[in-house]
């Protein structure tokens, strides 16, 4: 039986399910399964647990897939980089059979003369990437324990969480370090194509050792989930939990590079068109605005990450890799391109267009961080490793007091109160919303700009569907009851 209920002990409603349940405090609802560290879900849901740790079917259309996107990735960036740089955003493509060869050329002229990974450019990146890990590893910061993972006999890892102290240190030396002139803001983005090179070169650098060291020495724990295809399993990745001392290299990756690099190209920007122009115009201080809202989010909220899908159950492989240290950062970016190299008249709004564009941003940015919050802290409260935070800003609303949720045969809960009864996938919306602000910035001059929109909907859609598909193994006739009771997959009434 499958039980909601509104806080620990009172019963909402019951329905019935033909599962059965391994002890009466799981029927009834007070399971403490969960609840305390190291604890085990049900008999039934190790079973579940053991499933969907095996490999099943390919995803992302399997080897063929996973090669295209390895090979065509960075091809992409390149192009779109080229048509934004130097010809302001328009597609270019040869117009003739005869036209390819001399296109071709032209394309990889612009790669070696724009992107050629400099010395600076190597300084730069490695650089920073260096002195996020200095900072992960000594900064202050508290300690969360992640979710019982079952490939470790439902061990919690412990996780150092002290982003937001490497972010306000981040910003204090950044602010030196352009203030004395050793290294001026501008020169990130008058140098990107360099970077972003090197950023390649780096997160295919990576792949290649984390999947060589999980293989031989089992490095970030025992391989799993292998399908016996070694570019599937390079992509998809070998192992679970790599760490570097006691830095997570996984959570590392997914905060500290790619959103701190990210504002700051944004931030280069900014100060880029002020000193040319003697201004900022309003879209150029949104993307600005926008960043910075997400990588604090990000640090302030880190404790969150270990209770997330990625950190519980994606494996460290091409696909994160690649993705936060280099993707993220230098094609979500793409409209701070455009603008620096564009006169603001050619994207610039109306007042009106201004004030809609940022209270849209600040809007879905509350639903988007306080839905998070919500889930995250509703799971640590389960746990038993609740670690209430004060960091600006504080959310009202972000810790749910007495929610109902959904009992299952698994022994976990599934979230049904706050912003979580709207939709299954409330924080995708709000996170795609704020997106599409961001392309919005560079007007409507070029879809290139639009990139992260379009191309996070598809992430999300896809991501969607393998995380709904997953839930319904794990949980079974406990997650059909859930879709009954929060309908809506992403937008609320209507999808």
């Amino acid at each position: 039986m499958a039980v909601t209920m509104d806080g620990p002990s009172s019963n909402l409603r019951k329905r019935k399910s033909n599962g059965n349940l391994n002890s009466d405090n799981i029927l009834n609802g007070k399971s403490t399964a969960l609840l305390k560290i190291n604890a085990m879900p049900t008999e039934h849901g190790q079973e579940m647990d053991k499933k969907l740790d095996e490999h099943q079917s390919y995803e992302f259309g399997g080897p063929v897939g996973v090669t295209a996107m390895m090979v065509g990735f960075p091809l992409l960036m390149y192009y779109l980089w080229i048509c934004l740089w130097f010809y302001r955003g328009k597609f270019v493509y040869p117009t003739s059979v005869d036209d390819i060869r001399p296109f071709l050329n032209k394309m990889g002229q612009h790669i070696y003369e724009g992107a050629y990974p400099t010395k600076f450019a190597w300084v730069t990146y490695c650089g920073l990437t260096a002195i996020q890990l200095i900072f992960a590893q000594f900064m202050p910061g508290l300690t969360q324990n992640g979710l019982p993972v079952p490939s470790l006999g439902y061990k919690a890892l412990p996780y150092q969480c002290n982003a937001l102290y490497s972010w306000y240190a981040t910003l204090l030396l950044a602010y030196g370090l352009h203030k004395t002139g050793i290294y001026r803001l501008p020169w990130i983005i008058e140098n990107y194509g360099p970077i972003m090179t090197v950023a390649l070169i780096v997160s295919f650098s990576v792949s290649i050792l984390i999947d060589v060291c999980g293989r031989l020495f089992h490095y970030g724990g025992k391989p799993m989930r292998l399908s016996g295809n070694v570019i599937y399993d390079h992509f998809m990745g070998i192992t679970l939990n790599p760490r570097l001392g006691r830095i997570d290299l996984k959570m590392f990756a997914e905060v500290r590079v790619p959103w701190v690099l990210l504002f700051l190209i944004s931030l280069s920007g900014v100060v880029k068109q002020y000193e040319e122009l003697g201004r900022v115009s309003y879209n150029m201080w949104h993307m600005l605005l926008a960043t910075g809202l997400y990588i604090n989010a990000c640090a302030k909220g880190e404790h969150m990450i270990p209770q997330t899908w990625d950190m519980f159950h994606e494996k460290f492989g091409w696909m994160l890799i690649f993705w936060n240290m280099a993707g993220v950062p230098f094609t979500y970016c793409y409209p701070v391109i455009y603008m620096a190299r564009a006169p603001p008249s050619t994207y610039e709004f109306p007042l009106w267009g201004n004030i809609a564009m940022f209270v849209t941003l600040v809007t879905f940015y509350y639903i988007f961080d306080c839905s998070m919050a919500q889930k995250s802290n509703f799971k640590m409260h389960q746990q038993g490793e609740h670690n209430p935070r004060k960091a600006f800003p504080v959310l009202y609303g972000s810790d749910l007091k007495n929610p109902t949720y959904i009992q299952t045969k698994h022994g976990n809960k599934l979230l049904t109160g706050g912003l979580w009864r709207y939709a299954r996938k409330i924080n995708y919306t709000a996170d795609w919303i704020q997106a599409c602000t961001w392309g919005l910035t560079a007007g409507f001059n070029t879809p290139i700009t639009m990139f992260y929109p379009i191309f996070f909907l598809a992430v999300l859609t896809h991501r969607c569907g393998r995380d709904f598909a997953k839930c319904s193994v794990k949980y079974g006739e406990d997650w059909d009851e859930y879709c009954k009771v929060v309908r809506w997959k992403f937008i609320p009434y209507i999808y």
